[in-house]
């Protein structure tokens, strides 16, 4: 087997806005003077090697790009957004406006905003890490208007032909003869001294063609025009091809010009497959290791958007997200993992991308979810080794970040706000006035963010993990009666390469410690493990190590299999080895 790290690797997910923000008032929708706002500045190279030492290989830097705010610009020549379609004060990250441009909160000097972008760049790549942003291909903010972009490239909707509701050479789509109407509801944080005007009205991001929307639809963004026309049965029209792929690809050229090394591909299903199919292979024209994530949530699609699309990797969420969660939360069965890896990826294992937070899913730590860290450590290393894939983290997991008020437009719900600006009180305990390090963090805290290191490491350093083989073992354990092998709570598996061979045990139950008898068949033994000579064998617990939540036990291997003793919501890692005469 080769030994090659089959891409195996630790994205760090940084909201940028708050990353280094350490203004602690907030204040339920404070300005940007109120609350303060974390700036490019602030990922310095102290953070950076930090995050490094930590086994972050690539970073993604969530809103970047310039989008609708409350915070007034104008004297910097941006032009203001109406309150009656922008979320929040400081404004979704995912209504961009100027797809050329940054977002200006996240500079010191405003004039110079691009210039800190770059630089922040230039450090990432000087520490070895890698540099991701994101791409939102399927709308843009309702008054988007790009006054960045290089002369010779058309803006977003001009030429279009209003007066119909769709063109193949359109970039939006029409409600013609229609005004736009905010939606019911929506009330803005601030005043609102003028009515918002867009006629005809273009359709709202998430497929809604109608002249108003719900204040529960996406309604602060427009949908863009890919060729598909969506009201005639999504007749498609990608020949000639249309000028929305080629605005697109004009941008992400731009930005991997810029240095950027992958895109975080917001809602990428509900774009057509076959942009990504064209755009994927050009861009990699002018970067050949350009990566491409697609956020995606219907594993129907997920075979096309690998094997026609062309990207690299793709969310694990409605999969093994959901079904890890319910295990923390105490009502789920790991039979689903089984049914997950055979069913869904299978043989696209390795482009899964694996997590357990990220901006749109709730604090682990928060009450709407397992309301304690500590209970998705076996999930978290699960997520990590199951397969060779990428395994991502959000700013603030390995701290346990808690949100337990409203923080602004999106309430109370257990997330960290991405529509306001806020001061992450746990998170600014480790920047720790830009010594980035664990002096303020309490000691459970220390712990928690030493097993996530030594995670991120352990996937890493372990041949087993990073371009191994997988071998499912509940298969051979269903019957588990004579065992005590309890097929909904306990999983287990192998990752092996010729040098080296792990055992993977997890319970997963919150309250019971399960002993039991895990049987490795003999098919394993011989074809998989390649271990004979002596017939002796020896196991050697390797993770996770130094954390008293999860000590490990030791564990016997006897004639009917390994006999263990698995406490509450454990992991088990053991380096499976020979004993020598």
């Amino acid at each position: 087997m080769s030994n090659t790290n089959k891409d195996k690797f630790v994205i760090y997910q940084i909201f940028t806005r708050l990353f280094g923000n350490q203004n602690s008032t907030n204040k339920v929708y404070g300005t940007i003077e109120e609350n303060g706002s974390g700036k490019f500045n602030d990922i310095t190279d102290v953070a950076l090697t930090e995050l490094k030492n930590f086994g972050v290989t690539h970073v993604w830097f969530t809103g970047v790009l310039e989008h609708a705010t409350l915070t007034d610009y104008s004297e910097y020549g941006i032009k203001p957004d109406h309150p009656l379609i922008v979320k929040g004060i400081a404004g979704s990250p995912y209504a961009v406006k100027d797809y050329y441009d940054v977002d200006p909160d996240l500079a010191v000097d405003v004039n110079n905003r691009m210039q800190e972008f770059e630089s922040l760049i230039s450090r990432t790549h000087s520490l070895g890490l890698k540099a991701i942003i994101d791409f939102i291909p399927n709308h843009v903010a309702r008054q988007y208007h790009s006054d960045a972009r290089q002369s010779g490239i058309l803006d977003f909707g001009e030429g279009d032909d209003n007066t119909v509701s769709f063109s193949p050479s359109n970039n939006f789509y029409y409600i013609p003869n229609h005004d736009f109407m905010v939606p019911e509801g929506h009330t803005p944080p601030i005043p609102v001294h003028t009515p918002y005007h867009e006629r005809p009205a273009k359709a709202t991001g998430n497929d809604v063609f109608q002249a108003q929307p719900s204040q529960y639809d996406w309604y602060e963004t427009i949908k863009l025009n890919y060729g598909v026309d969506y009201l005639q049965g999504r007749a498609s029209y990608f020949d000639p091809i249309p000028s929305t792929w080629q605005k697109m690809y004009s941008i992400l050229r731009y930005w991997v010009q810029k240095g950027v090394d992958g895109f975080r591909c917001d809602m990428a299903e509900m774009v057509p497959v076959d942009f990504w199919s064209w755009v994927i292979p050009e861009i990699k024209k002018v970067g050949e290791k350009v990566i491409f994530i697609a956020e995606i949530y219907n594993p129907y699609e997920y075979h096309n958007y690998i094997n026609i699309g062309k990207f690299d990797y793709l969310y694990d969420k409605v999969g093994l997200y959901n079904s890890l969660r319910k295990l923390i939360e105490g009502h789920g069965t790991v039979e689903d993992i089984t049914r997950i890896w055979q069913q869904e990826s299978g043989d696209i294992s390795e482009n899964m991308l694996r997590f357990l937070e990220n901006h749109d899913e709730q604090r682990i730590a928060s009450r709407y979810f397992a309301g304690n860290p500590w209970l998705a450590l076996p999930a978290m290393t699960l997520s990590a080794t199951l397969h060779s894939g990428p395994v991502m983290l959000y700013f603030g997991q390995e701290l346990g970040v808690t949100p337990v008020t409203s923080e602004g437009f999106q309430g109370e719900d257990g997330r960290t706000t991405i529509f306001d600006y806020w001061g992450v009180t746990e998170f600014q305990q480790w920047v720790n006035g830009g010594k980035f390090n664990t002096d303020l963090l309490t000691p459970e805290q220390q712990q928690l963010r030493s097993f996530y290191e030594s995670l991120n490491h352990f996937v890493l350093d372990n041949e087993a993990v990073y371009a191994g083989e997988f071998y499912d073992l509940q298969y051979v354990n269903v019957d588990g009666q004579s065992y005590n092998y309890d097929k909904t709570l306990v999983y287990s598996y192998l990752r092996y390469t010729d040098n080296q061979k792990l055992l993977f045990v997890y319970n997963f139950s919150k309250e019971k410690t399960i002993e039991t008898t895990l049987r490795i068949p003999q098919d394993a033994w011989n074809n998989c493990l390649k271990l004979g000579g002596t017939g002796q064998f020896q196991l050697i617990p390797i993770f996770p190590l130094h954390v008293t939540q999860l000590r490990l036990k030791a564990a016997e291997i006897t004639s009917t299999g390994v006999s263990l003793e698995l406490p509450p919501m454990s992991v088990f890692v053991f380096d499976i080895v020979e004993k020598l005469k």
